[in-house]
């Protein structure tokens, strides 16, 4: 029997970064699965329409939102807790496809696909990044320190630069969790996208602005829900494209318990 303590298990740990400047190297470029950043596309090659908002589109577990139950000022940006009707909360598991990307104001880019980047601030970091499973059970926001948590929370976030989330692992995709919000309507849709190894999601500048219809959130802290089951794979490997200085979020969350269960492994 172990004495004390297990074994510490990898959490998120910082392998190497870049950085990208989006002025100078305003594409991302998916180069047989490898993000790349380019003045301009390889030839032949046509850059992707970023996917717009359509509030009309809702896929994924809907909840009801009773309310906004707090909003407060903190360091990171603004918090903005929710009321939900429900005794647990799913996040609905599901291929990242175009379109399944696109109902979240997301779009997926696929080797040798490339997409335009833009927005207010230039200089981003691209970070090769290892999640463990562990990763979506602590709170950079929630005062708890470096605790594990035996809770999950719906924890989501938007902010005004662009994001790319790229599923560089050689055996396993990558798993973004992902929300729809409706603050009129009192709803909100939310899921588990499953990103195919070699492909990637963009997710562009999403400032707050008032009267929005709809607000898409996103949270890669789960990032290897993939592994879990996996009793060789306790990690995964990832690129993400994100600002690393100053940054200011707009984090979203419910503290009811929410359940993410995996997809079969594509073939």
């Amino acid at each position: 029997m172990p004495t004390g303590h297990l074994d510490p298990a990898v959490f998120i740990i910082e392998k190497h970064g870049t950085t990208i400047n989006i002025s100078q190297t305003p594409f991302f470029y998916n180069d047989n699965g490898h993000p790349t950043y380019v003045k301009e596309p390889p030839g032949g090659v046509t850059p992707l329409v970023p996917a717009p908002t359509d509030p009309r589109v809702a896929i994924g577990s809907e909840y009801v939102v009773s309310g906004v139950t707090g909003v407060k000022q903190a360091p990171y940006g603004v918090e903005t807790q929710l009321g939900f009707v429900a005794d647990e909360v799913i996040f609905d598991p599901m291929w990242a496809t175009r379109d399944v990307a696109a109902a979240f104001g997301i779009t997926l880019v696929e080797q040798g696909q490339a997409v335009p980047l833009s927005g207010p601030v230039k200089e981003l970091s691209q970070i090769e990044y290892e999640y463990g499973v562990f990763a979506g059970h602590w709170s950079p926001y929630q005062n708890t320190g470096n605790k594990l948590l035996t809770v999950v929370c719906t924890d989501l976030e938007h902010h005004d630069f662009p994001h790319i989330f790229a599923s560089t692992d050689p055996n396993l995709p990558l798993v973004i969790s992902v929300g729809r919000y409706w603050p009129k309507l009192h709803k909100i849709r939310l899921a588990d996208l499953w990103v195919p190894r070699g492909s990637a999601l963009f997710v562009p500048p999403k400032p707050a602005l008032l009267g929005q219809e709809c607000i898409d959130l996103h949270n890669n802290r789960n990032s290897a829900r993939a592994c879990w089951g996996n009793l060789d794979k306790s990690s995964l490997m990832t690129h993400t494209l994100l600002q690393t200085e100053n940054g200011y979020s707009y984090w979203y969350w419910n503290a009811t318990p929410t359940v993410h269960t995996n997809l079969p492994l594509q073939p």
